[in-house]
């Protein structure tokens, strides 16, 4: 576990990407356990999302997740057991239909938490563009090579990092949700 947890981990606010590492899908599963296990049935689902959940993609060393609840108006009742867990909830979050966590040190954050409902725009808009990018090579290599030019120019301003990804994220999302419109026209029942 010791040799894991020195593949993520990531000052707040700054971005540093690394290369690709497989073991990123295990170090999410364990967090996943973790969150099912504190949570029970309250976890309806809980998805990795984010850079480290696409194979081959690049990424600031920061295991995102997503757990899926029922209703986001009674979440807060999550708030002591999460931190329990070693999660700070980040109440001031811009995103209106999540609750955002982070856990681990300023210095070092190691995971992104957010509950969300399984209709939210957040939620749904998160796994559209990981399997979008996950199964389209060209906006796969496109969106690294725009990731590596910000962290770049960014390093230490991930705001500026990440509204220089918003365009193309946006974007994507708009041709994934028009692709699941196609592939839902085609389904046989």
């Amino acid at each position: 576990m010791l040799v894991f947890m020195t593949m993520i981990g990531l000052a707040r606010g700054t971005v540093q990407l690394q290369q690709y590492f497989p073991e990123w899908k295990t170090l999410f599963e364990q967090e996943a356990d973790l969150l099912r296990s504190a949570m029970g049935a309250a976890a309806q689902h809980v998805e990795h999302v984010g850079s480290t959940a696409i194979d081959g993609m690049s990424a600031k060393p920061i295991i995102d997740l997503v757990v899926v609840v029922s209703s986001l108006n009674e979440a807060g009742v999550w708030i002591p057991r999460l931190q329990a867990l070693g999660y700070e909830h980040r109440a001031s979050d811009v995103v209106a239909d999540r609750f955002f966590f982070a856990k681990g040190p300023q210095s070092r954050r190691t995971h992104h938490l957010s509950l969300a409902e399984a209709r939210s725009k957040f939620y749904t808009e998160k796994v559209l563009f990981r399997d979008y990018l996950g199964s389209h090579r060209e906006a796969f290599d496109e969106y690294l090579e725009l990731k590596k030019k910000l962290a770049q120019r960014y390093p230490k301003d991930r705001d500026s990092y990440t509204e220089g990804k918003r365009g193309f994220v946006e974007s994507i999302i708009q041709l994934a949700k028009g692709t699941d419109k196609q592939s839902i026209r085609n389904r046989t029942y």
